[in-house]
């Protein structure tokens, strides 16, 4: 039996299926990689962004309520630098493509770091 071709296109940017992991919660990538095989996901959504590192909230940032569970992360990550330095070498080992969450203060931040991803 044939598989079913579940390949969608979005933004022009084709995936192999819908299947995207969730900005926030999956780091960059590389962190699951141990646990699942990335080529057969849609595509990864890489933690949020800035120009600078961000520590994130102080602790505690999850707790349980009796709906679930609450988080205030604080947007906590490695910033623009590391992430080309650190996190870019890996993604490009993989075929899934990368939609990189960006997130500054400024207009001249977004156009800056939209900027950066451009070039890579």
């Amino acid at each position: 039996m044939d598989k079913p071709n579940l390949s969608v296109e979005i933004a022009g940017i084709k995936l192999r299926n819908p299947v995207m992991t969730a900005s926030g919660t999956f780091g960059y990538g590389a962190e699951f990689a141990p646990y699942m095989d990335l080529e057969k996901i849609g595509a990864i959504v890489t933690k949020g962004l800035s120009m600078k590192p961000k520590a994130g909230n102080p602790t505690p940032r999850i707790v349980e309520t009796p709906g679930g569970m609450l988080n205030a992360i604080g947007l906590q990550n490695v910033g623009i630098d590391a992430f080309i330095s650190e996190k870019v070498p890996f993604l490009r080992t993989i075929s899934t493509p990368v939609i990189v969450n960006l997130y500054g203060n400024t207009l001249e931040e977004y156009g800056e770091l939209a900027e950066r991803i451009e070039e890579i």
